[in-house]
């Protein structure tokens, strides 16, 4: 069964950046700190997996991953080389980025959203290894991280790649979505919960007020801040998940927007920007400041419509790479039935006590049918993104 909680806070995440990028307040990123949020997910996504699958889990992870960036660079990379862009080996990037791809003038802001999905491969390539330390030394594995980001926030690491300073930035929130998958942070007890998430919080804020980054308040602009910002909300959203999720889909509307977002959430991740530039010359045009709050809701809503046009038009390729049957929108059509009240509760809070107690068992499990093993891939996959 899907995780309805895990998929509404995913959704509110793609939404919560779209909107950021159109807008620009930096409050949002205090109120909500999407792109932790969202490596944190798939943390715990990237556990289950491997619990199921082991390390060909990777393998699974990249074939949902690629398919999407493939679509984007065979549109934009055209683009970009007949408008300046050189053609060079590094080319090759826009296949599998383990480094940012090249891009050009327009192309560098437009396609700026890269560097998730660059972090992400990495992280899904380091999760065997970075699981496998996580079980033996939790806290240790999931310190380190955070203790990078100091190194380098204070001089100790001068000058790092970029790769290593987004390691130590979101890797961190990545092992708490592990440490959710292994029911670590719903075991906590309120009274270790609470006070370390409001002294993460607390210590996030002080120091980005103390030592404001690029972008003012705006935690984006300051790692350290960012970081410990973030662990504290997450251990709140996730370690506290609510028992009961139905009502998510209580109201038919909000259900199916949540899957539709979920199941286009790489695609509308990935061509956002795009939008957000090409609708920001309306700002000169129209005279709107980025004050005007009808005009920066003008183009909220222009981005969204946009973003509908291209997932109707190559959306149905997160669907071919799931392995699903590909639809034009999904969660609109014929409805599922919905599954009984507690199933996906149930799901939500056992699927670590059971990871833990699959690892500990040493007798033979009793054979199961070809069909029950597809049904239960289906199952343990189905929120991966």
């Amino acid at each position: 069964m899907r995780n309805r909680y895990l998929d509404l806070l995913r959704a509110l995440a793609v939404v919560r950046v779209v909107v950021y990028h159109v807008t620009g307040w930096a409050t949002m990123t205090l109120v909500f700190p999407a792109m932790s949020v969202m490596f944190a997910l798939a943390g715990s996504l990237m556990a289950a997996s491997l619990h199921r699958f082991g390390t060909a889990a990777v393998g699974r992870r990249l074939r949902r991953l690629l398919p999407s960036l493939w679509m984007l660079a065979a549109i934009f990379v055209p683009a970009m080389l007949l408008t300046g862009l050189p053609l060079t080996p590094k080319v090759l990037l826009w296949l599998f980025p383990v480094s940012d791809p090249p891009a050009n003038h327009w192309g560098a802001l437009a396609l700026s959203p890269i560097w998730y999905l660059r972090n992400y491969l990495w992280f899904v390539l380091v999760s065997p290894l970075a699981l496998w330390l996580f079980r033996r030394f939790p806290l240790p594995t999931l310190i380190a991280p955070y203790a990078l980001t100091v190194a380098i926030e204070l001089g100790l690491y001068p000058n790092p790649p970029m790769v290593v300073q987004q390691f130590g930035l979101y890797l961190g929130a990545w092992m708490l979505g592990f440490a959710h998958q292994e029911g670590m942070l719903r075991r906590l007890a309120n009274r270790v919960l609470w006070p370390t998430a409001i002294a993460l919080v607390a210590v996030g804020g002080w120091w980005n007020l103390t030592q404001p980054g690029t972008k003012g308040l705006d935690l984006n602009g300051n790692p350290l801040a960012n970081a410990l910002w973030s662990a504290g909300v997450i251990l709140v959203v996730l370690g506290r998940e609510p028992a009961r999720t139905a009502w998510i889909d209580r109201n038919a509307i909000f259900s199916r927007v949540v899957t539709l977002i979920n199941r286009r959430a790489l695609t509308v991740y990935l061509w956002h920007m795009a939008f957000v530039v090409a609708l920001t010359p309306l700002v000169d045009v129209v005279g709107w400041s980025h004050q005007n709050l009808l005009g920066l809701a003008i183009r909220v809503v222009l981005v969204f419509a946009l973003l509908g046009v291209v997932v109707l038009l190559v959306g149905w390729v997160e669907d071919i790479a799931a392995q699903r049957r590909p639809e034009l929108i999904p969660g609109f059509g014929r409805r599922a039935a919905a599954p009984p009240e507690g199933a996906t509760e149930q799901t939500a809070a056992t699927s670590a006590d059971q990871a833990g107690t699959a690892r500990k068992q040493s007798t033979v499990p009793a054979p199961r049918s070809p069909e029950y093993e597809r049904l239960q891939t289906r199952n343990v996959d189905s929120n991966a993104r």
